[in-house]
């Protein structure tokens, strides 16, 4: 199969794998709370914009069946609000919930608020983060959407500007990503992490990639 050939199939699978699990989040009618049980590292998850953390069920799933209390914030809902603001509600809830030595899993979007959060007043509850295809320098396909909360992931929104040039606590995340993303061409390498590239393709789908929990148990154990 040709380069062309082969991202129109991760494409178009990439698509079949949203639309699955946006449908299987909207029908869920599981308890956030039957998470929070077990002794293990606290795990923040951090959806995606327009998604819900029903989205990421499956990594909730299976990261609470290794003994992690997974926490979900209501708040989030779809992930409109703007990343500064997101990151202010997550820094809240783990004061609110005295969250010490946390380890945060954001896809998307919801690694841009991780990052802030990292950087600001509640650092020091945060061990790290596993963020999955996250545009932590921006996608230059922001900038032809017509909403505000998707043109504000452009590589220009000062926003993204002030926190690409932050780098303090890069070292302390480990970035996840395939080496084509429908969504973010520019990918999601960022200096000084743990850069993990995956030979396949997807902005969705590799959320169920066997290396994202991999990850993810190495930075909880």
């Amino acid at each position: 199969m040709n380069g062309v050939l082969r991202r129109a199939a991760w494409w178009a699978e990439d698509y079949a794998y949203a639309a699955v699990w946006q449908a299987r989040a909207f029908a869920s009618r599981v308890d956030p709370e039957s998470f929070l049980s077990g002794t293990g590292t606290p795990i923040v998850m951090l959806p995606g914009i327009y998604e819900t953390w029903k989205f990421m069920q499956p990594l909730a799933m299976r990261v609470h069946e290794l003994g992690h209390p997974v926490h979900v914030l209501d708040t989030l809902h779809r992930n409109l609000q703007p990343v500064a603001e997101m990151a202010d509600g997550v820094a809240a809830y783990l004061v609110a919930h005295s969250l010490q030595d946390v380890v945060l899993l954001a896809h998307s979007k919801g690694g841009l608020a991780g990052k802030l959060v990292m950087l600001g007043a509640e650092h020091q509850r945060i061990r790290g983060m596993v963020a999955v295809a996250t545009p932590f320098g921006g996608s230059r396909y922001a900038r032809l959407m017509l909403p505000r909360n998707l043109r504000a992931l452009s590589p220009r929104d000062p926003s993204i500007v002030r926190l690409s040039a932050q780098h303090e606590v890069n070292a302390r995340i480990v970035s996840v990503y395939a080496r084509f993303d429908p969504h973010i061409p520019e990918g999601s390498e960022l200096p000084g992490a743990k850069n993990v590239p995956l030979d396949t393709g997807g902005h969705f789908r590799i959320l169920a990639h066997p290396r994202v929990m991999a990850e993810v148990t190495a930075l909880a154990a």
